[in-house]
């Protein structure tokens, strides 16, 4: 029955990674935190890793189907993608480090305050200055964001768009560009941390736990999700819906509140 259910959240991961750029990140945290739920404190150690290798699948499959045209907005990115990478992997490595708890608790409370910035600084709701998703000259992000953000990103196993989206917002992208754009950043974190996530030792799991792991990383529900989640993906790359961009906007919030109230019932 989990599996069956796994595989519907995986069709939620597939429409997050789409219209929020998430790569799955957000929505399966705590899915695999209530699957591998036997595992006690360490399941969200197990949950940031899976959801890491979620993410590397997703977004790199929504990468490779996205326009050409939209991914030229990241030309000439290569050291803050490189900054990425970087800083997943020293996140990635924290997380096996650092107390089972410390992640679950800092990851409600990044989004808490995400949310909280969203709302009141101008720019996201509101956004100024607007950069077409056909102009040949958007403006990147800073390079020197890619560190930070790549560390918290994978510590918390979140994908790092809910840092990129609202910056690309703010640097005047549509959300549909900053959303699709979230996408190769994301894969840009995921890959580093998945791999350290791989090569690490597994965690110990009561004999009951019916956990599969390779290093931290739970096969079962990471299968099961990614069953659900690319075909839908395939789908909504060929037609995606038709959202008002201010609606797309509270949409993003929206869904990054109910991430925090199912991370903290399943506390």
């Amino acid at each position: 029955m989990d599996v069956v259910a796994l595989i519907g959240i995986g069709l939620l991961t597939g429409a997050t990674t789409v219209l929020f750029g998430f790569g799955g990140g957000f929505v399966a945290v705590p899915v695999v935190v209530w699957a591998d739920a036997a595992l006690g404190a360490d399941a969200m150690r197990v949950a940031t890793a899976t959801s890491a290798l979620v993410m590397v699948v997703n977004a790199g499959f929504a990468t490779a189907v996205t326009q050409r045209r939209v991914l030229l907005a990241l030309r000439g990115s290569g050291t803050l993608l490189l900054l990425l990478a970087a800083g997943a992997s020293a996140g990635a490595l924290a997380t096996r480090l650092a107390p089972a708890d410390l992640a679950r608790w800092a990851f409600v409370a990044y989004i808490a305050l995400t949310i909280a910035d969203l709302l009141l600084r101008p720019g996201f709701l509101r956004p100024g200055h607007r950069v077409e998703a056909t102009s040949d000259a958007p403006r990147p992000l800073p390079a020197v964001l890619g560190a930070p953000v790549g560390a918290v990103a994978a510590f918390l196993g979140v994908g790092g768009s809910v840092m990129t989206v609202p910056a690309m917002r703010r640097a005047g992208h549509t959300m549909h560009v900053a959303t699709a754009l979230a996408n190769p950043l994301t894969l840009a974190i995921a890959l580093p941390a998945a791999t350290v996530s791989l090569g690490g030792a597994a965690v110990p799991a009561p004999a009951d736990a019916h956990v599969n792991l390779v290093g931290l990383v739970d096969l079962r529900a990471a299968s099961a999700l990614l069953l659900g989640a690319l075909p839908l993906i395939a789908v909504l790359r060929r037609r995606p819906p038709r959202i008002p961009d201010r609606i797309y906007a509270w949409a993003y919030i929206g869904l990054l509140a109910m991430v925090t109230v199912a991370m903290l019932l399943s506390a």
